[in-house]
């Protein structure tokens, strides 16, 4: 859908604003807004009110602030309560933050919330009279304030906007009315996209949990669906073909062991041996990003936790039963705290990687023989994991069909997330668009409002 432009307009006199409607003004924050840092951080003090806070991250993560969501505990004085309540129309901001393009994040208040209170490293930005608070949020929306507010934060190991540039950042504004109407478009407007990018979410996780049903029913009932079944003799596995072989990951690898444990950092240098963490490992995949490096001396000294080309690391905690076949080129490297399979005997590592993508893997990850949900399992409970082994020739068939189905999944859902990045492209240039005067929605606003 094509929007017309307004019949007339001036320059703004800000080079990156342009031109912007005739009968707007382009005035500082300062001028719109009553801008100011919260000082309330995360501890509670005795003898202060207890109060529910506002955190980074709730602004970071929402685009409203609202009374359903779960706030941070917190306390706070007589005076900070009254002057950092959330109000209706308030806009809150990031102001401080570990990247520039993290700067100036902005979540709205559509009604007010007396006992919850803004937190440390937010500003509020209260609009004066003349000023909806709305219009605002969808202004800090913007490409255009992105951009201005990237360029003007500054610092080293962390970044921040300072009070004059919050202050003193210039933006459009028409009159009241049409801010409240450019509002009103843009809410039903990004309404719809929203519900379309829900929509391509939901698709996503559709083809994420078929592919997985695909892995799982490959590893536990194979590509024949004709083929002769017996019972496994394990309740929660069920029926296995008749000719796999139901076996310990402990008789099917000559060592299952753990990275090293105690105090790696202390090995930590600036270059030499590679030393995976978990956070180098993904899905039947390495990744290299972030890694570090042990010295050559205390990779001999844990020599048991060297690695070779064909075993397997698997992820212990946080996203136990991840797991990653090692590369020629990481041969000889270590790892800390990730549980290693060698080179499977009687299994190819590509079948036994994937396997222990497996719901039947996760689930014993989970639960470990012992029977308890568990966060972290131990070589124990890797050892003991149940695999079932089908004739060596099968497994490479059964290997070549997931590679190709979990490809084809991977396809389908990498197009499903580019129709959602247009989507999100074009929410956000349909917000900057309307709020700097690039296109004059009036007309359609009056019309859907009736």
């Amino acid at each position: 859908m094509s929007f017309p432009r307004y019949p007339k307009y001036k320059p703004s006199g800000v080079e990156w604003l342009g031109e912007v409607p005739a009968h707007w003004q382009v005035r500082r924050l300062k001028h719109t807004c009553k801008v100011f840092p919260s000082n309330v951080d995360k501890k509670s003090y005795e003898g202060e009110t207890p109060v529910s806070l506002c955190n980074y991250t709730d602004v970071y993560y929402n685009d409203t602030i609202t009374a359903g969501m779960e706030f941070m505990a917190a306390t706070a004085s007589a005076g900070q309560i009254e002057k950092f309540s959330l109000r209706a129309g308030d806009t809150i901001v990031t102001k401080d933050s570990e990247t520039a393009d993290d700067i100036a994040v902005a979540a709205y208040v559509p009604a007010d919330l007396p006992n919850v209170i803004c937190g440390y490293h937010l500003s509020i930005v209260r609009p004066l009279p003349r000023t909806h608070g709305a219009f605002v949020k969808r202004l800090f929306d913007s490409h255009y304030a992105r951009s201005s507010f990237e360029v003007r934060a500054n610092g080293l190991t962390r970044v921040g906007l300072s009070q004059y540039e919050l202050d003193n950042v210039e933006l459009p504004f028409p009159p009241l009315a049409e801010q409240i109407g450019i509002t009103a478009f843009l809410g039903r407007e990004t309404a719809k996209i929203d519900e379309l990018v829900a929509e391509q979410q939901r698709l996503i996780e559709l083809l994420k949990e078929k592919r997985q049903a695909v892995i799982s029913h490959a590893v536990t009932k194979g590509l024949n669906r004709h083929a002769p079944m017996k019972p496994s003799g394990i309740e929660w596995l069920g029926d296995v073909p008749c000719h796999w072989k139901v076996k310990r990951l402990k008789h099917i690898s000559p060592q299952v062991t753990v990275g090293i444990v105690v105090e790696p950092s202390k090995y930590y240098v600036d270059q030499g041996v590679p030393a995976l963490r978990s956070l180098n490992v993904a899905q039947g995949r390495m990744t290299l990003e972030n890694l570090v490096y042990i010295s050559e001396q205390a990779n001999e000294l844990h020599a048991k936790s060297k690695l070779r080309t064909g075993d397997l690391v698997v992820i212990r905690s946080g996203q136990p039963g991840t797991t990653a076949i090692v590369p020629v080129e990481l041969d000889g490297c270590n790892c800390i705290d990730l549980i290693i399979i060698r080179r499977p005997t009687d299994a190819s590592e590509q079948y036994l990687c994937w396997y222990l993508a497996s719901d039947v893997a996760a689930l014993q990850f989970l639960v470990g023989s012992g029977g308890a949900l568990q966060q972290h399992f131990n070589v124990g409970v890797a050892k003991d994991l149940v695999i079932l082994l089908p004739p060596a020739e099968e497994q490479q068939s059964i290997v070549s069909f997931i590679n190709s189905e979990a490809r084809r999944f991977d396809s389908l859902a990498a197009d499903v997330q580019r129709a959602i990045d247009l989507l999100e492209e074009r929410r956000t240039a349909l917000i900057s668009a309307a709020v700097t005067g690039q296109i004059d929605v009036r007309d359609l606003a009056i019309a859907e409002a009736a």
